[in-house]
Parts: C-alpha cells; sequence; structure tokens
C-alpha cells in the first residue's frame, strides 16, 4: 500500500498567513475583525492576532457573501445575524458545487 502522507492540521495562523489566503490587505482582516462578531482571534502577549481554523472558516464565508455575492457589509451581518446556519449550509454546497467543477473541468482537458 503506498505511504499518504498525512495533512498537518495548524491550530493558528497569523493575520500576515490569513490575508494571504484569500489575496487581501491585513487591514481588510483586521476591519472585518471589528464588523463581525463571528471572528474572535486569540491575541498573544506581543498583541498579535492568531486566527483559528474556525475563524478562517468564518472568513471564508463572510469572503463568499461580501466579495463573490456583492453583498455589503451591512446585508452581510444581517444575513449571519438571521439564518446563520442556513448561509453556513449554502456556502458548504457552493463550494462542494466549484470543487467538483474543477474536478470534471480537468479530467475534460486530461481527455485529449
Amino acid at each position: 500500500m503506498p505511504y499518504k502522507e498525512q495533512k498537518i492540521e495548524r491550530l493558528f495562523y497569523s493575520i500576515g498567513e490569513v490575508a494571504e489566503m484569500f489575496n487581501v490587505n491585513t487591514s481588510l482582516i483586521r476591519f472585518w475583525e471589528k464588523e463581525f462578531d463571528i471572528i474572535k482571534p486569540h491575541k498573544n502577549k506581543k498583541g498579535n492576532r492568531l486566527f483559528t481554523p474556525k475563524d478562517v472558516e468564518n472568513f471564508h464565508l463572510i469572503f463568499h457573501l461580501v466579495k463573490e455575492k456583492g453583498m455589503t457589509l451591512k446585508g452581510a451581518q444581517k444575513k449571519l445575524k438571521e439564518n446563520h446556519d442556513d448561509t453556513v449550509n449554502n456556502f458548504e454546497v457552493v463550494s462542494k458545487l466549484k470543487d467538483i467543477r474543477a474536478l470534471l473541468v480537468e479530467i475534460r482537458d486530461n481527455i485529449d
């Protein structure tokens, strides 16, 4: 059986790493942290923000609502407060469909 390397799950991400994941400035990450109460980073003694994987998931959700769907910050805040579970489920479905589409496109391109 071939050796399969295990994926290492990180406990915390720095603000720079989170900003790089979304290709945005760190100032936007700090701004969203203040605007959305679902993001609660830990801070070390120096005051550096340390984001958990759950915080990163919440950033994905906010990024989807604001950047991809074009919602305003107020609209995204309202949607997350009123229908958080439905919003999360909808986001997960959209993410899985994007992954499936990318896989199908890759298969199509390799058929040639």
